[in-house]
């Protein structure tokens, strides 16, 4: 069982935060997901087409993580929001990159709604997952880098666990240590917004989408939330 916690001092700064969790179990990661491929070359071809765009930083959804960003001392240019990351990619090359089908679903999902989204193999973390300011203490292996270490600046809103820090920037990078593979079988997907009251709805989609992808190639797949009123999940 692994525990998620939205501490204190992240309700209090931002009350309008909502998180949610699409937990997948017995995952089959290396078998073919058709449907995942067939939601990713659709999106492509209606970029190429002209029928759709990426949310950019202009866009209320991405605008308002830039704003958050800005609120602990992040430059949201400089450390971009993962979905405005992977938004500016996709417009720029016109294709999404291919990483293994889990990462594949929630990335489509992520860029299509123009929502933040992660993910962490549960097998891997350590103790509780909080949402909390970090200390400065913390270190940080990013995804892809094993052999570097970064320390947050204190303040910096963080995903950590008892061994280190998850994800940086609050939603800018993984950590190499939870890392989602082929082998990955047990998985919290993470779609987030800290603008409920307008795009909680947009959310639940997301994750209903993300879960339709998921379940086929899962023995259990179940969608819980986080908040203020909610700061506790067990999954």
């Amino acid at each position: 069982m692994t525990t998620f916690h939205l501490a204190p001092a992240v309700a209090d700064a931002f009350p309008d935060t909502l998180v949610t969790v699409v937990v997948a179990t017995g995952l089959r990661g290396h078998e073919p997901w058709p449907a995942t491929a067939a939601a990713m070359e659709h999106l492509e071809q209606r970029l190429a087409d002209g029928a759709w765009q990426p949310a950019d930083e202009n866009d209320p959804r991405i605008a308002a993580w830039h704003t958050v960003y800005r609120s602990f001392g992040t430059n949201p240019r400089r450390n971009r929001p993962s979905v405005d990351a992977l938004g500016r990619r996709l417009a720029k090359k016109g294709a999404l990159p291919r990483i293994n089908p889990a990462v594949d679903s929630y990335n489509t999902v992520s860029v299509t709604h123009g929502l933040p989204a992660g993910a962490f193999d549960l097998d891997r973390v350590a103790g509780a997952v909080t949402i909390r300011p970090a200390s400065g203490e913390e270190s940080f292996t990013p995804l892809g880098e094993p052999g570097t270490v970064e320390h947050p600046r204190p303040g910096e809103i963080v995903y950590a666990d008892d061994e280190g820090v998850l994800t940086r920037h609050w939603n800018h990078r993984d950590a190499h240590r939870t890392r989602v593979t082929e082998d990955s079988a047990r998985v919290a997907f993470v779609l987030e917004t800290p603008h409920a009251t307008r795009d909680g709805d947009l959310l639940g989609t997301a994750a209903g989408e993300l879960r339709d992808l998921l379940a086929p190639h899962t023995a259990e797949c179940t969608v819980h939330h986080l908040d203020p009123a909610r700061p506790d999940l067990t999954v």
